[in-house]
């Protein structure tokens, strides 16, 4: 009937909430098998109530006394109060209840496995309490408020321990999601009968966080998988159509790219719109929770702006740093990591928006928490560069490792040393791949720009270092003019890749001044 009646104030929320006597027609039908499913007692106003949901149905839904029989109750009080014991009735019925309801209130040890679970405990708590207001309204005192009010406040405490014990175990949304919705079912169902349940809701805040945190960990694998099976390498589109889809599901404008022919390119790789998706279903999840919770918009624009900052800033975070930083990533891979993560800092703005639309809350409100996106994508890309040039320096030392010097030769060979001709090779095919970066002319400046020269000043400078130690070797004891004339051509081979621009965009000969130690000694 609860659950009728939340539904009937959804439809018609714009009346005021329907409340007859204070008690009343609520109860936890979250399923059909309560084991005490009833409305409160004689109140006549109440079953007034029922007729307005019930009016399409054939039968009443049974009441208390349809599924108890309170006879032997009634009967027993009858007979103690004709032999004047009446006093010793109330003391033994009291004490008796107060035994059964601690056996209501211990939950089965497995409760947190299934939905189910939960629904039997909180049918039998409220199936309970449903059985005492019957009796407290339909005999002159054999209960009374204070009594009943005391065992619901035994009650509230030891639903709250169990439910906090039992919930931690969880660790599926879903399952948190359902038991979130129950629990609001059996607060309203007992708020129906007078019983205060704000305790109830604040709980429901504690397991917020828990949900929070269980989507987290299944986020966590939905980015690795979308990540594991990247391609990294832009998409290619061949008709319109799937232009439109790919534009339809990632907020990307290029004018540039729109007047191009197919078949052509977006500068991004498939994880970009995928990872965008996932993000928005991750709002839409967190938001389910909120529902019902008489959360106001406020609290509910910042619980989602909370949640999808942890989102970006541990979950996502961390699954771009474990990519840019496996063993076997190329180059190339790291290069579209850069790429992609410029456009999804871009997007946050678009995530912004989106959060506003749902609860309507502006970004300029003053408690607005900002979206840290761009703070995760940032760094995600300086992890990407720092990689790019690490990896660059490994493989030069790859080759440097086959420097073969004959420092006592007595004369040069004619050309330079075949390790170092392999080398530069390998430098200028490496800087080739980022001038040759697919994608907006924005994006091409800044990445192929910035990075590939960056990249290309640390190679150089790393080459003359590494060279230059070579050359001062603690056991190189005597060289011969032969040697060091050997030596020069390598110099010389080095100073005519940095004066070839193997990456355009450097001042005059900035690149040649990463040598010019060298070449001085």
């Amino acid at each position: 009937q609860a659950q009728q009646q939340r539904n009937l104030d959804n439809i018609v929320s714009q009346h005021p909430r329907i409340s007859g006597g204070k008690k009343s027609k609520k109860e936890a039908c979250a399923s059909s098998d309560l084991e005490v499913k009833n409305t409160s007692p004689m109140s006549e106003q109440d079953s007034g109530i029922l007729d307005v949901e019930d009016e399409d149905e054939d039968e009443e839904v049974p009441g208390a006394q349809d599924l108890v029989d309170f006879s032997p109750v009634y009967r027993c009080l009858h007979i103690y109060s004709v032999l004047g014991a009446r006093e010793t009735f109330e003391n033994y019925y009291r004490k008796q209840r107060r035994k059964q309801a601690r056996l209501v209130l211990q939950p089965p040890s497995n409760m947190h496995e299934t939905l189910d679970g939960y629904r039997k405990y909180f049918n039998q708590i409220v199936g309970f309490f449903v059985v005492e207001d019957h009796i407290l309204h339909t005999t002159q005192g054999l209960v009374n408020r204070a009594y009943i009010d005391e065992l619901w406040e035994m009650a509230l405490s030891k639903t709250i321990a169990a439910l906090r014990t039992h919930s931690s175990y969880c660790s599926d949304p879903s399952l948190v999601l359902d038991l979130k919705n129950l629990i609001v079912l059996f607060a309203d169902t007992l708020q129906g009968y007078g019983f205060p349940v704000n305790q109830l809701f604040d709980m429901l805040l504690e397991i917020q966080d828990q949900y929070s945190e269980t989507l987290l960990k299944k986020w966590s694998g939905v980015f690795r998988n979308i990540l594991d099976s990247d391609n990294y390498s832009p998409i290619p589109v061949t008709n319109e159509e799937v232009y439109k889809k790919i534009v339809g599901q990632f907020p990307f404008q290029d004018a540039e790219l729109e007047k191009q022919p197919f078949p052509k390119k977006f500068p991004f790789s498939e994880f970009v719109p995928k990872v965008y998706n996932q993000i928005k279903e991750f709002i839409y999840a967190c938001l389910k929770f909120s529902e019902d919770l008489h959360l106001s918009s406020t609290e509910v624009d910042d619980m989602i702006r909370k949640s999808t900052n942890l989102l970006l800033t541990r979950t996502l975070s961390n699954c771009l740093q474990n990519v840019i930083k496996r063993k076997n990533v190329g180059l190339t891979e790291l290069v579209q990591i850069i790429i992609n993560t410029t456009h999804l800092e871009k997007s946050c703005k678009f995530l912004e928006e989106f959060i506003t639309n749902i609860t309507n809350v502006l970004p300029e409100t003053v408690h607005t928490t900002k979206l840290y996106g761009t703070t995760t994508f940032k760094d995600a890309r300086h992890a990407a560069e720092e990689e790019i040039y690490t990896n660059l320096n490994q493989k030069i030392d790859q080759f440097l490792q086959l420097a073969d010097y004959d420092w006592m030769a007595m004369e040069p060979s004619s050309k330079a040393s075949d390790y170092l001709v392999d080398l530069i090779g390998f430098l200028r095919s490496t800087f080739a791949v980022f001038t040759h970066l697919p994608g907006d002319v924005d994006v091409h400046s800044t990445m192929s720009g910035k990075v590939a020269q960056t990249a290309c000043m640390s190679a150089c400078k790393h080459l003359s270092t590494s060279l230059m130690q070579l050359l001062l070797e603690a056991e190189v004891r005597q060289l011969t003019l032969g040697a060091l004339q050997q030596f020069n051509l390598d110099v010389e081979e080095c100073e005519q890749f940095a004066r070839s621009g193997p990456v355009p965009g450097f001042q005059g000969d900035t690149l040649q001044l990463a040598f010019i130690d060298l070449r001085q000694v």
